[in-house]
């Protein structure tokens, strides 16, 4: 579990107040105190917002990922030239306007299923610049990316690849597919075991010792063509030695033509957390290929949270404030918009958007039927009170794509913020859609 939330007296928050600056990480990059003493993000009063489009609301700074993704491309550039490619991790934030921006920047796209495979699709990514993953793909999953002519499909096991012999063996193609293997490093970050996958005992891919049987089963079978290997070690990964020791493990089972050698860069999700840049992420992993790969003709880099997390935050309706020992500031939201904390821990700064600037210790709760429906355990607020309207930096990653209907709640809406103007992209759940899948 990562450190809880800080006292925040006498930091850049407060400096940002007294001066009206640019806030900091984990604001969103365009975030900053307004001339009215508010939070604003890219130009948007954030009370403007909740007025327009109500709470809880993702407010995204929509600039901000494509300064990322833009950083990423020049980074692998940088590092491995034209050989180099960014593929976002679908899973980060799967809304299509989301993808579509990354689309239009150039990116590659990671999908984990047939549901993520399709939101791709229909934000405008080519076929081929697509990577089906997943530990357990169905037959459905890997017909239709079959169908569509993906660009790879990542095997994670030798069931699968079975599988999709047979299927390519049921449709003749005009090309082979080309495919990667998993391996599993037996690699693990510093990060919180639901989020670690390279460990040597991982539900992901193949163990190192099982290699050689996988790579001489999928070179003989007919219409499917091993072009390299796959490995991830985790997500919310803050330190680049593992990333580094991942490549010296996988690389004696080379040499290949393909790497992808997965993402996982941590964020800072707290004032004063230090994350690697991405240019030091990408010259690190990107180094190491290079050094131990050999002449590779392509390289894929998947990062996620690191292109979104930051770019977004969470604004709410303050619904209550009591005292029960602990002083309890309820929200309108909760666990059904971004149950990180609940899963595993996962730290949030949270502040009032009029008075982001506050000394009274406060537990951030939201409205739901559970004592562990707790989104902030020690934040500290401005006097918080009922109507108040408070926001959560640092949630465009894993938060809209784990969001749920847990007691009836609504899905929140995604608004883009951009040069002063705020727009609905992703619209606010309505009750009748509740209903929509009921049989009569």
């Amino acid at each position: 579990m990562e450190a809880p939330n800080p006292p925040i007296a006498d930091n850049q928050l407060e400096m940002a107040l007294r001066t009206q600056t640019a806030l900091p990480t984990p604001f969103p990059a365009n975030a900053a105190i307004g001339a009215n003493g508010g939070i604003e993000v890219a130009g948007c009063d954030l009370e403007e917002v909740a007025r327009t489009f109500g709470t809880p609301a993702y407010v995204v700074d929509e600039a901000q990922l494509r300064e990322q993704a833009r950083a990423y491309l020049e980074a692998v550039r940088a590092t491995v030239g034209e050989r180099g490619r960014i593929a976002f991790a679908a899973k980060a934030f799967p809304a299509t306007p989301v993808l579509a921006v990354f689309a239009e920047e150039g990116l590659c796209c990671d999908v984990a299923s047939g549901g993520e495979l399709e939101l791709a699709l229909a934000a405008g990514f080519a076929p081929e610049r697509l990577i089906l993953h997943g530990n357990a793909k169905s037959v459905v999953e890997l017909r239709r990316a079959l169908e569509v002519g993906v660009g790879l499909i990542v095997v994670d096991n030798l069931d699968e690849l079975e599988r999709l012999a047979a299927l390519v063996g049921e449709q003749p193609r005009r090309y082979p597919q080309q495919i990667l293997l998993r391996a599993t490093p037996a690699v693990s970050g510093q990060t919180h075991a639901k989020i670690s996958t390279g460990q040597a005992d991982s539900k992901f891919g193949f163990a190192l010792g099982q290699l050689p049987e996988a790579i001489d089963r999928a070179r003989s079978i007919g219409g499917l063509e091993l072009v390299g290997l796959h490995a991830h070690i985790g997500s919310q990964l803050l330190d680049l030695a593992p990333f580094e020791e991942a490549v010296a493990a996988v690389a004696p089972y080379g040499p290949f033509p393909v790497w992808d050698l997965g993402g996982g860069l941590g964020v800072p999700y707290l004032d004063g957390q230090a994350a690697p840049s991405i240019p030091q992420y990408v010259g690190a992993v990107g180094g190491k290929a290079k050094e131990l790969l050999g002449g590779f003709e392509l390289l894929y880099l998947e990062p996620g949270r690191s292109l979104t997390a930051n770019a977004c935050l969470t604004l709410y309706t303050v619904e209550s404030v009591k005292r029960n020992v602990s002083l309890y500031v309820a929200v309108d939201g909760g666990m059904s918009d971004n149950l990180r904390p609940m899963l595993y821990g996962a730290p949030y700064e949270a502040h009032i958007v009029t008075r982001p600037f506050g000394s009274t210790p406060c537990v951030v709760v939201g409205k739901h039927c559970e004592s562990g429906d707790v989104i902030v355990k020690e934040a500290r607020l401005d006097q918080p009170r009922a109507g108040d309207l408070l926001c959560t930096p640092a949630t465009g990653a894993y938060t809209y794509a784990m969001a749920n209907n847990y007691n009836g709640a609504l899905r929140p809406p995604v608004i883009f913020c951009s040069e002063g103007q705020a727009r609905v992209v992703v619209r606010r759940e309505r009750y009748d859609e509740l209903l929509a899948r009921d049989v009569r």
